[in-house]
């Protein structure tokens, strides 16, 4: 007969056989409860403190929260995030591939990359593409300190929308990178060489054997990622990029309701991060499989 668990009391009777019956009872937490109900008076007190604070000014936030330049400020918001996060996933995958093989210079170059894109602020690195005219006016296609066949204006090449995706899709690959290569480097290097046994070359092996597998650890951080991307294009206001927050930004400096405009704002960027949250929810579910 094993010993009761310290989570419960027990009772001992003796039945009619002579045998010992033993009835387990949960033990009381009246601390846990008591705890629980202020907990949840404090959450109510202070939600209810802000719905009827009349200072927020619901109907400020209805009348804007559909309003068109919300809606596209949020549409340029999302643009920014599947763009960069495209540019920031296929770099990454690069980098990792790169940082993992034999030959140093490859290696090196990688880790170069990653150590200047993660090394300096994302902000800095959106005011130098938005300014890479100052330094490169004239971007061409040629031979290297040869003839040039195709010229053009960098600022006709570079635009706001550019700079943004270029400055928040390189910086997210040099995140990427290193996400991607731990995901690599957690599938059992024996499978590898088994699969090169079979006579499959690297990239077969990478494709059908080890990323199938890696995606399992990949993901989670990669829906991270997404999900402060999202939050990060607030960043291109610095640029002028209308997106999500320089749309609201445009309308209470009119106005000057700021409150109940960042409070547009903040709905809208819960309902994105939301429909993100659930994808990723999904998709880890598939790869776990």
């Amino acid at each position: 007969m094993t010993a009761p668990s310290p989570k419960v009391f027990s009772k001992t009777a003796q039945r009619g056989d002579g045998a010992v019956a033993i009835e387990a009872v949960p033990l009381r937490h009246p601390g846990r409860w008591v705890g629980s109900a202020v907990l949840a008076f404090l959450v109510i007190f202070l939600l209810q403190g802000w719905a009827a604070n009349p200072r927020m000014q619901w109907d400020v936030v209805g009348e804007y929260l559909f309003s068109p330049a919300v809606l596209q400020g949020l549409g340029t918001t999302l643009l920014l995030t599947v763009l960069a996060m495209v540019v920031g996933v296929a770099g990454g995958a690069v980098l990792a591939i790169l940082r993992m093989s034999s030959n140093p210079l490859l290696s090196g170059l990688s880790a170069f990359y990653i150590w200047v894109f993660r090394g300096t602020p994302l902000l800095v690195q959106l005011l130098f593409w938005y300014f890479l005219s100052a330094v490169v006016p004239k971007i061409g296609l040629g031979v290297p300190w040869g003839p040039t066949f195709f010229e053009f204006d960098t600022n006709q090449i570079i635009t706001q929308m550019t700079a943004a995706v270029l400055g928040l899709g390189l910086h997210e690959a040099a995140y990427m990178g290193e996400i991607v290569r731990a995901g690599i480097t957690s599938v059992d290097v024996g499978q590898t060489e088994a699969a090169h046994a079979l006579g499959m070359t690297r990239f077969q092996t990478l494709r059908k054997i080890v990323l199938p597998q890696a995606m399992r650890l990949i993901i989670p951080p990669t829906g991270n990622q997404a999900v402060s991307m999202l939050k990060t294009t607030s960043l291109v206001f610095a640029i002028a990029v209308p997106e999500l927050l320089t749309s609201i930004q445009g309308i209470y400096s009119r106005n000057f309701q700021q409150v109940p405009l960042l409070t547009v704002a903040c709905i809208w960027y819960l309902v994105a991060t939301t429909v993100l949250n659930a994808g990723q929810y999904y998709i880890e579910r598939r790869f776990n499989r």
